[in-house]
């Protein structure tokens, strides 16, 4: 998009940029409110005391607050003791500087961010099989192209409208969409194939589809030869899973099995895209696996219009997650538990390797610690609404004003900022330059098209101030250019290689695509076309077997419960809650099932319902449709309070990603009690 001025008020248009062309979202046609709607921040606030209320205080004071404080603690617990939690729509420049401020300023290990919520399954396991994780390997312009397309867990055409059109463009030329999801989203409805498949069972399907694949000869021996190793062990592992097994497992019949291993297999070219819904899950690496070993078994990597991507869920997804704000993580995809690559960073930031903190905890595990002896004393959180995105919504508040000091930097006043001990005004899209990825890992350049309010600071220029005070009076810039400039520095020769990018570049290509490993490079818009990013250039099998999720339906919770977005609202909502429009189109969660369902319980329309879980319960709106399971309940998930589903949902863990099962746990519903005439007369 981009923003023109009619008369005193910037207005959104479109832009006929290479990866939308033209193409916009009802969220993207609405930003632009936000630059003007009642609730911005323009000030620093601060509460004196634990229980009294946020007071405008100057800068000096709310940064020598917090300085001072974050010292304090530093001195009494030790330096883990301070966490730091960022987030995904952060540009890559504040990514970067917020984990070098982590590790330099507040030499703490214990720094992640919100994209653990998002598409890390998908990010180990593309690691684990390929080398290198980016989003798509390929361009969206490869779409078309591809003859046979598996989304798996995903809805773009509600979560990202304008991609769209290249799926649209894909079966005019003649092209078959599968997709697999337990509900028949807008997505599925535009599919050729739908599996229907119960919540949690991703790994079998996929197993299911290779077992299929090798029993009807559709593999790519060739490719499997040459280009790969570990297959045997596959091989044998998915032996087992033979249709009628699957079925029973999965509730797709045998016969869409085979078609869309069928599919899958005979077509020239073939894509196969993870979302959300295959990756929240204590099994979602293993799902990703799976799904993975299926694209390399069928020789559909490494290929022009072929490959294994994941469509990633925040701003900046892919960038956000490369240079420096995860828990094990250096820039360029270094890793913080390598020699090789601490002794390059600090080389650069010019501090000693062995200062360098270890490894730390992953999102949940230090929203976990908050509090807790031994554990995190004090909390800052930028570009992220944790109180709503994370698990165990119903205690985090609590855990969240036990600390000594909570920081939240935002634009508006969001359930998280509103319990922060201090709060501090930020810039919004539009107010700064900066650099973001995309999904397909295109680095592009977002402008200023506006100066911020007077009293608004960028978080650069907050990390900077903080830094300073922190005794950090050097090699902290806050001018987005200068630090991209480092940036390129700190990726040479990391996985996500940066280095040949520069602002120039970027405007004059639009967009250049990493690894970029020099300024004559050009740049890499397909990944593995020669070799992969392993050590021997061969992709990884691994074999995975189906394991159910972490919480099954029993005859006390006997539906699945699953959580996702709607069309009109953006994560938690934080933001498009404030835009009318948005707000009006959906202001509230609601409880998805189908007819048959709210039939047998006697649940009208719209009716009233108590959903439960193991964690908790709300009260709910049920919606009936009639493409959801039997077995499945939907609510999504851009509310706080008690709207907010997540006080609901599983907190279990996937073992190597470290995501929280926000997809699947067991559920009931309930009718509520009849009003009492005490209450009627109320």
């Amino acid at each position: 998009m981009t923003l023109v001025l009619e008369g005193t008020e910037l207005r959104v248009t479109a832009r006929n940029f290479p990866t939308n062309k033209g193409g916009l979202c009802r969220k993207g046609w609405t930003a632009d409110q936000l630059l003007r709607i009642p609730g911005r921040l323009t000030t620093p606030l601060m509460r004196k005391h634990k229980g009294e209320p946020l007071r405008p205080v100057s800068w000096d004071d709310a940064l020598d607050r917090v300085a001072g404080q974050l010292l304090a603690i530093r001195a009494e617990y030790g330096a883990d003791a301070v966490g730091v939690f960022g987030g995904g729509g952060l540009t890559n420049e504040k990514a970067y500087l917020l984990g070098k401020f982590a590790r330099v300023a507040l030499r703490t290990a214990n720094i992640d961010y919100n994209g653990r919520f998002c598409m890390a399954s998908s990010a180990a396991a593309n690691n684990l099989a390929f080398g290198a994780d980016r989003g798509l390997p390929f361009p969206l312009a490869d779409i078309p192209d591809a003859n046979v397309i598996l989304i798996a867990g995903g809805n773009p055409a509600e979560t990202m409208p304008p991609i769209m059109q290249y799926f649209d463009q894909q079966r005019r030329r003649g092209g078959k969409l599968i997709v697999a999801d337990p509900r028949e989203t807008l997505t599925a409805k535009a599919a050729d194939l739908h599996l229907q498949l119960t919540p949690g069972t991703d790994t079998a399907l996929a197993n299911g589809l290779l077992h299929i694949a090798i029993q009807d000869g559709l593999v790519d021996r060739e490719f499997i030869a040459a280009r790969t190793v570990g297959f045997e062990a596959v091989h044998h592992t998915v032996g087992t899973y033979w249709p009628a097994r699957v079925e029973r497992i999965t509730g797709i019949a045998e016969s869409q099995l085979r078609a869309a291993a069928h599919l899958l297999g005979k077509a020239a070219t073939a894509m196969v895209l993870s979302a959300r819904g295959s990756e929240q899950q204590s099994n979602g690496v293993d799902n990703v696996l799976a799904f993975i070993n299926l694209v390399l078994a069928l020789g559909k990597a490494g290929k022009p219009h072929c490959g294994y991507g994941c469509l990633t869920g925040q701003g900046n997804g892919q960038g956000g997650r490369e240079h420096g704000q995860k828990a094990d993580q250096l820039p360029g995809y270094r890793r913080l538990d390598n020699p090789e690559h601490r002794t390059a960073i600090a080389k650069l930031w010019n501090v000693d390797p062995d200062d360098l903190p270890a490894p730390g905890k992953s999102a949940c595990e230090l929203l976990d610690a908050l509090g807790l002896a031994g554990g995190v004393h004090a909390l800052l959180v930028f570009a992220s609404n944790i109180v709503v995105s994370a698990p165990r919504a119903a205690t985090l508040p609590e855990r969240l004003q036990a600390l000594d000091l909570l920081v939240v930097v935002d634009s508006f006043l969001s359930e998280t900022a509103a319990l922060a001990d201090v709060v501090l005004p930020t810039t919004q899209w539009a107010e700064e330059d900066g650099t973001m990825t995309n999904l397909e890992g295109r680095v592009i350049l977002r402008r200023a098209a506006r100066s911020p309010p007077q009293g608004v600071r960028t978080d650069t220029q907050i990390l900077k101030s903080l830094a300073n005070r922190l005794g950090c009076v050097d090699g902290f810039d806050d001018a987005p250019p200068l630090i991209f400039e480092e940036l390129r520095r700190a990726s040479a020769g990391g996985i996500a290689d940066y280095s040949g990018i520069s602002y120039e570049r970027i405007e004059a290509e639009q967009g250049v695509f990493w690894p970029c490993t020099s300024e004559q490079h050009m740049g890499t818009p397909r990944m593995f076309l020669e070799r992969f990013a392993t050590g021997d250039g061969r992709a990884r099998f691994h074999a995975v077997e189906y394991r159910g999720a972490a919480e099954e339906p029993d005859r006390d919770y006997p539906f699945y419960l699953t959580t996702g977005r709607l069309m009109n609202h953006y994560q938690t909502g934080a933001q498009t809650r404030r835009i009318p429009e948005l707000a009006a189109a959906a202001a509230g969660p609601f409880v998805e099932m189908h007819p048959q369902v709210g039939r047998t319980l006697g649940v009208q329309d719209g009716g009233l319902v108590i959903l439960s879980t193991r964690r908790g319960e709300m009260l709910l709106p049920a919606r009936m449709a009639a493409g959801i399971r039997l077995d499945t309940l939907f609510v999504p998930f851009h509310w706080g309070g008690m709207g907010s589903i997540n006080r609901l949902t599983n907190q279990a863990l996937d073992p190597i990603s470290k995501i929280p099962e926000f997809k699947v746990c067991a559920a009931r519903i309930d009718m509520p009690p009849p009003p009492s005439d005490a209450t009627i007369h109320l």
